[in-house]
């Protein structure tokens, strides 16, 4: 009976380690995503506004989109018609020092993984337009992050403000592809909006924000979230941001950004004390 006592002992203990350890790992793999797409989208956003304000031809860009080639963020720009080229790329040094930032003019044609990258965001942007899955809101834009990789690609569509005092989570979506380039699914991540006010309590500090998940979002913090969160929780002063779902509990530290995920036990818990 001692026997059976102890060794029942080891099996919750090591369930209980194991279950720990896959948190840190979950944690982990949601943060490794998030971050890509931040340094993709920050590439993005400072890219345009350094390719726009040099280019002499603006008139003939079709588009752009960004990637990391051996841990450099770039922004491609191409150009418009059926069988476009590229225009130009800006390379960063450091994605959050725009001064470190280098414009190759040269044009010239799609490499293989560009060409990837360019086939997949275009599927995507006729599925955002044509699909009534995808939602749009006023004062806001949808923006595409297409990702590649040895399995295929994925695009993300983030929903992201065009006015401040507001942070925006949810109305995203991410759309799968095969490693021919077709488009294999598509889903809603959040199931509805989630804005954020920031800015109208001066002279309060605000310790933290939360939103919650529904089940069809699904225990943890998304990618999306992380990459909305390391654009905008700064600037708004938020210092951690917590994602409630029925079983889990998301914990983002926005000045050291880091992910750490307890179950919802462990959270009432801490409350309690």
């Amino acid at each position: 009976m001692k026997k059976l006592i102890i060794l029942i002992l080891i099996f919750f203990s090591m369930n209980s380690f194991s279950q720990t350890i896959n948190l840190r790992e979950k944690a982990e793999e949601i943060m490794q995503e998030g971050k890509l797409l931040y340094r993709l989208e920050l590439a993005a956003w400072h890219g345009s506004d350094i390719f726009r304000n040099s280019f002499q031809e603006n008139e003939r860009i079709g588009g752009y989109f960004s990637y990391v080639d051996k841990d450099t963020p770039k922004c491609l720009f191409f150009s418009k018609g059926e069988n476009p080229r590229v225009l130009g790329v800006v390379s960063f040094g450091d994605i959050s020092i725009v001064e470190t930032a280098t414009i190759d003019f040269k044009e010239r044609d799609f490499r293989d993984f560009e060409k990837d990258l360019y086939i997949i965001r275009t599927k995507a942007l006729v599925e955002v337009q044509q699909d009534t899955l995808f939602k749009s809101y006023s004062n806001s834009n949808l923006n595409l992050i297409p990702v590649f990789n040895k399995d295929g690609g994925k695009v993300y569509a983030l929903t992201a403000p065009n006015k401040e005092g507001v942070v925006l989570f949810g109305n995203d979506y991410v759309l799968t592809f095969d490693r021919e380039d077709n488009l294999i699914g598509k889903k809603q991540i959040h199931q509805n909006l989630i804005p954020i006010y920031f800015g109208e309590s001066e002279g309060k500090e605000v310790v933290a924000t939360v939103h919650s998940h529904a089940p069809g979002t699904g225990d943890f913090i998304t990618p999306t979230d992380i990459c909305t969160l390391m654009l905008y929780a700064k600037f708004a002063e938020w210092k951690r941001h917590f994602v409630i779902s029925g079983n889990y509990v998301s914990i983002w530290d926005v000045e050291t950004e880091t992910l750490k995920i307890i179950t919802r036990e462990d959270f009432e818990k801490m409350k309690e004390e």
